[in-house]
């Protein structure tokens, strides 16, 4: 830049003082014209450093995902090819998916058979909701006829209890002579049904009783041992759901298998490193690369130095030049600065940091991001170039840092060659 900004100086001094001879190609103006340029130059790169600050390291970087397979086998097709583009979705590669197929129909026949285990002991438990439903209805019943013959007992008691008062009173009477003998005899004839009544109410209840007990002919359950049958048919079919679960499980993971051995592109890019034959066998480690994916999505960092990017700030315009391509300016602008680097790291440990070493100042890398109108521009990766950012302040300087860039992109279509190739 330098070389270039002298060139023009010395063509104008040419120009003045000896072709057309404007002024006089004195002492004093030799000295000013040496001078003058020295000054001149320093205050211009001051300025363009500050205002329009400018860098040599401007690295293009792409996403690198290492295909691995998931799942291990015998590869049987490789339908991609070395350096080529591919698709989100298109196939890689594929294993021979019949191993795990197999695990999938095998699972899905154990599926079929663990939900029939479930109906069945759904259907079980349904009979021990009905047979506890019987045995409540029963038991309730059984209560009520026993409330009945215990009510029963009572009112003949009762009854009994009264009548007997009456043989007492009447035979009292009889013994005076005061009383009717026929009331008497009538008083001990309804005694004597009455005990004949208690005897046969008696003996009811007690057959309740012993129904209830479970000690008659037939010895129907009881509501307690319903309920226990009915909670292990509960928990038995708990158990064969859980079996379901993890039948289902199961059976998504093989299907997941399944699909794996199919391996496609995780997005849009190229593939490189394709070495991979049908016959290979894939191993499923995670380390395990066996072809590389190169995304189309790019991002441009420049490196500046710290004392450069004061008054750089997101969203100012910039321009990128790139070996790749000579003589043509990228447009771009500032996304963020990466206040970070390695030196200002301190790995957590048992020892003390260490001071006594100042290492060089390093660079801040500053993300640039390519405008619309160069957008669709491929940029491969690993591309090396140099780049201009234009702050806010000082917009003269930046015509002048413009024409600079557009000089040196230029420069890059010249090739210089030393080597020789001797042939026999």
């Amino acid at each position: 830049m330098e070389v270039l900004l002298l060139g023009v100086y010395a063509f104008f001094v040419w120009l003045i003082f000896i072709k057309l001879k404007l002024l006089p190609w004195t002492t004093p103006w030799k000295v000013a014209v040496a001078i003058f340029p020295v000054v001149a130059i320093a205050c211009l790169l001051l300025l363009l450093n500050i205002f329009a600050p400018t860098t040599s390291e401007v690295v293009v970087v792409r996403y690198v995902v290492p295909i691995v397979s998931q799942v291990r086998g015998r590869v049987i097709e490789v339908p991609v090819e070395n350096n080529r583009p591919v698709k989100r979705g298109d196939v890689l590669f594929r294993i021979d998916p019949t191993p795990y197929q197999n695990a999938v129909s095998s699972l899905q026949a154990r599926l079929v058979s663990d939900e029939a285990k479930v109906g069945a002991d759904r259907e079980r438990l349904v009979e021990m909701q009905a047979k506890l439903t019987d045995a409540v209805s029963s038991e309730r019943q059984l209560n009520e006829q026993l409330n009945q013959a215990t009510g029963q007992v009572g009112v003949l008691l009762a009854t009994l209890d009264l009548s007997k008062t009456r043989v007492t009173q009447n035979t009292e009477l009889v013994t005076t002579g005061a009383g009717n003998r026929f009331d008497l005899e009538q008083a001990e004839t309804n005694v004597k049904e009455l005990n004949a009544q208690l005897a046969t109410a008696r003996a009811a209840e007690q057959q309740v009783k012993e129904k209830l007990s479970g000690r008659v002919k037939g010895d129907l359950a009881t509501v307690a041992q319903v309920k226990a049958q009915m909670a292990t048919a509960q928990a038995q079919v708990r158990v064969s759901q859980a079996q379901v679960e993890d039948t289902r499980a199961e059976l998504e993971t093989a299907r997941w298998d399944l699909t794996q051995s199919t391996v496609v592109a995780p997005g849009n890019g190229t593939m490189v490193n394709v070495m991979l034959r049908p016959g290979f066998f894939v191993s499923g480690m995670p380390f395990n690369e066996v072809m590389t994916f190169v995304d189309d999505e790019y991002q441009i960092f420049a490196l500046f130095g710290q004392n450069e990017l004061h008054q750089v700030d997101k969203g100012n315009e910039a321009e990128v030049t790139l070996d790749t391509y000579p003589g043509r300016v990228i447009k771009a602008h500032v996304d963020s600065i990466i206040w970070a680097q390695g030196q200002g790291q301190v790995d957590a440990s048992g020892n003390l940091p260490r001071t006594t070493f100042v290492p060089p100042p390093g660079r801040f890398p500053v993300k640039l991001v390519v405008g619309e109108h160069d957008k669709a521009l491929f940029l491969a990766s690993g591309a090396r170039g140099s780049a201009a950012i234009y702050t806010e302040h000082l917009a003269l300087v930046h015509i002048i840092r413009k024409v600079l860039l557009r000089v040196a992109s230029n420069l890059d279509y010249i090739i210089i060659k030393h080597s020789i190739h001797i042939g026999h």
